[in-house]
């Protein structure tokens, strides 16, 4: 089976194609880019508007297919941001009809762990998912996957954005603190927020900005946040290991790209006789080839929707999802 899957959540779109032995057999993406400011929703659809057509053909030319040779196309249903969902749902619902193809709706956050569980080889591993609106300790249970520990206010991406922004830089903000970092000598005190398996980071935004006005350099402000907010993601993610008696855990999301996050779960995890595994960063941060391998493994059971009943879901909860491929 060969599957094409849009991806569109936020500001990437991404189209991926892989096939039934999870071989990613092609990739493109275009990531929307403000001018100032953050992400505006509706630029960032009329973008992924304007580039997913080129992105389907990049990618059949670059998995050398032809449409007759897909199988199923699948989408992002949610979460997301609602203008972005329906640009990508409007390509795949197009492509689904003209190429007489089942359409497949998919979790986004779900698709996290999908790839990143089965490029692991971990058979049933914990996922810490870090991104801009999302931010959780994921684990299967049940049928579904379950949302242990979340963020109580904004995601730990979201936090990294809005405060590089408010200190002159431009968006995204993760990669520019991640550099900035490597500059910082001084571990200023900022909010330590874990309440149980929750986090929050509105907070240490706040603290972190005020730091700023009273002179603390923006290196040494980027390195305190950094070495806070991970140290909190890898406390809630440790106390989800003990909880449900797992020794695995893969990450996902955009700021699972930071080396300094990764580095830090992995010391937790292999302290505690685990195996940590983060996917390459083109298959951690959003991207369509995690959709199609997601929405592949929905079809293998029998899943599709018609295209009617294919409604976005910009507020879709990871533990509402059923998991048909994992109910035995």
């Amino acid at each position: 089976m060969i599957v094409l899957g849009v991806e569109s959540t936020a500001h990437t779109a991404s189209v991926g194609i892989v096939d039934d032995a999870a071989t990613v057999l092609s990739l493109a993406s275009d990531m929307y880019r403000p001018k100032a400011g953050g992400i505006h929703p509706r630029e960032a659809a009329n973008h992924h508007v304007e580039v997913l057509p080129g992105l389907v053909e990049a990618a059949l030319a670059g998995a050398h297919l032809s449409s007759r040779e897909i199988d199923a196309v699948a989408f992002a249903q949610g979460p997301g941001l609602g203008p972005c969902l329906r640009a990508g749902a409007t390509v795949a619902r197009v492509l689904s009809l003209a190429w007489q193809r089942p359409l497949v709706a998919v979790n986004h956050c779900v698709a996290h762990v999908e790839i990143a569980r089965v490029l692991s080889g971990l058979d049933d591993p914990l996922l810490l998912y870090a991104s801009g609106g999302n931010t959780q300790v994921i684990a299967h249970g049940r049928g579904r996957y379950r949302v242990l520990g979340e963020t109580l206010d904004i995601g730990v991406g979201n936090f990294l954005d809005k405060l590089w922004i408010e200190v002159g830089g431009v968006f995204p903000g993760g990669p520019a603190i991640e550099a900035e970092a490597q500059l910082g000598r001084e571990l200023l005190e900022l909010p330590y927020s874990v309440h149980g398996m929750d986090v929050a980071f509105s907070g240490m935004l706040t603290a972190a900005l005020a730091l700023r006005e009273k002179g603390a350099s923006r290196a040494d402000l980027a390195y305190s946040v950094e070495v806070t907010a991970y140290a909190m993601l890898t406390e809630i993610t440790e106390r989800a290991l003990a909880h449900r008696r797992r020794e695995g855990v893969v990450l996902g999301g955009g700021v699972a790209c930071n080396e300094r996050l990764r580095g830090m779960v992995r010391a937790m995890v292999e302290g505690r006789g685990g195996t940590m595994f983060a996917p390459s960063r083109q298959l951690c941060v959003d991207n369509g080839a995690m959709i199609a391998w997601t929405g592949l493994l929905a079809r293998q059971r029998g899943a599709s929707v018609s295209v009617e009943a294919s409604a976005i879901e910009p507020r879709q909860r990871t533990d509402l999802v059923e998991t048909p491929w994992r109910a035995g």
